[in-house]
């Protein structure tokens, strides 16, 4: 596992060992992510929800993003994400956060631009999140998921709509945006 490009490109990632509730993401899915959101992370405020071992969000650091925001309810995810953020040396634009996913989601304050997700699988986690994700984001934001072939989702959760859908054998990325108010589309 390594950072594809930008600032910390090529360094290597530490992810939790035997365990298989952590499920690093694939390089070419990880490529596929940042291809989606490649003209929206500069500066952006980012949410790297389930971190895990932080590469998302350590990705879109070294990408450009303004702020990373990781989250995980592990106290051994954490450990990992602050020596991956030591390591490639961007933890200066880091906030890392040790609580459930649902109650980081009820009392963030600052609005988010591109979030990530990429929970356990089979869980309904991503279910249960969008709703108050939905709540935080930025009204141009970008939600993207990564998720099993055969999880189902909302096709609409708050305004924001999938936009696109990929799949990489047995993984899938969905990708919510804000959907356009019917003014906006008339211009």
């Amino acid at each position: 596992m390594r950072v594809i490009t930008g600032k910390a490109r090529g360094m290597k990632l530490i992810s939790l060992e035997g365990t298989d509730i952590i499920r690093p993401t694939a390089d070419a899915v990880k490529e596929s992510m940042f291809s989606i959101v490649q003209f929206d992370i500069e500066d952006a405020v980012v949410l790297d929800l389930f971190a895990g071992s932080g590469q998302l969000g350590i990705e879109a650091l070294s990408r450009g993003a303004k702020k990373a925001y990781f989250v995980d309810s592990s106290k051994a995810s954490i450990d990992v994400i602050r020596k991956n953020l030591a390591h490639t040396k961007l933890e200066e634009d880091a906030v890392v956060v040790n609580m459930p996913n649902s109650a980081f989601l009820r009392t963030a304050r600052e609005r988010i631009d591109i979030a990530f997700l990429d929970p356990p699988y089979g869980k309904g986690l991503i279910q249960r999140s969008l709703g108050a994700l939905t709540e935080i984001m930025n009204d141009g934001g970008i939600i993207v998921c990564e998720h099993e072939t055969d999880c189902r989702l909302p096709e609409e959760e708050n305004g924001f709509v999938i936009s696109k859908q990929y799949k990489y054998g047995k993984i899938a990325l969905t990708v919510y945006r804000k959907k356009e108010s019917e003014e906006t589309e008339n211009l």
